[in-house]
Order: C-alpha cells, then structure tokens, then sequence
C-alpha cells in the first residue's frame, strides 16, 4: 500500500510560520475545502523568531488569494493533523516561494480538556 503520493504534476511552493505546528510533519496533506492539494515539503524551527515555519506545495492551477489564511487542522478527535488553506476573496494570488502570513497553529487536545475539567474560562 502506499500513501501520501502526489499524481506527479506540477507544483510550486508556499510557507507559513505557525506558533506550535504539533501533529504536522514532511509529508503532511495541504487541503482546501477539504480536497488534497499538496503536502508539506519541509518543517523546521526559525530560530529568531522560534516559530516553526512550513513549506508546502500547491498544485499548479489552483491559485491561492494573497489574503488566504493557513490553519492546522484536525480530521477529528482520533484523527491526524493537516495543513488547510482558507482562501481569500482577494482577485490577486500568491507567487511561488511566497509566504502566507495569516496563520493559526495547532490546538492542544489535551489542554482543552483540562480547560474543560477544572472550568477556565481563558
């Protein structure tokens, strides 16, 4: 069986800086509306700003809006994690080697349900 393998076209190359990127490694689905549209290439700390920064491929022909947000997002509660562009309504799109700077990290499952259990509200 194999997994994770792209139909071998073209594709080009987009980051984002995520303040935690847990459950997200080389090789991880990118997504939009719910559809493969690449993966992720490379995963590394930067270590100025201590931030974990991704690169990830979109597939060519699907052109992302220069005001898209980039999420981590879980498949569901025993689920793994993937990458989701949220596209923009901006009618000018991002370019190859571009980073997308609207980001959401990864959510601790495990530290919202110790939120839930002792009744923080923050």
């Amino acid at each position: 069986k194999t997994t994770g393998l792209t139909g071998g076209g073209a594709e080009y190359a987009l980051s984002a800086s995520f303040r935690s990127a847990d459950g997200v490694s080389v090789g991880t689905d990118v997504r939009v509306a719910g559809v493969k549209v690449g993966r992720v290439t490379e995963l590394r700390l930067d270590p100025e700003t201590y931030r974990a920064k991704a690169v990830f491929t979109v597939r060519d022909g699907v052109n992302v809006p220069d005001d898209s947000a980039v999420a981590i997002s879980s498949e569901g509660l025993l689920g793994g994690n993937y990458v989701e562009i949220m596209p923009g309504g901006s009618p000018f799109h991002f370019a190859p080697g571009d980073e997308i700077e609207f980001t959401q990290g990864s959510v601790s499952l495990v530290s919202l349900l110790m939120k839930f259990v002792s009744g923080s509200e923050e």
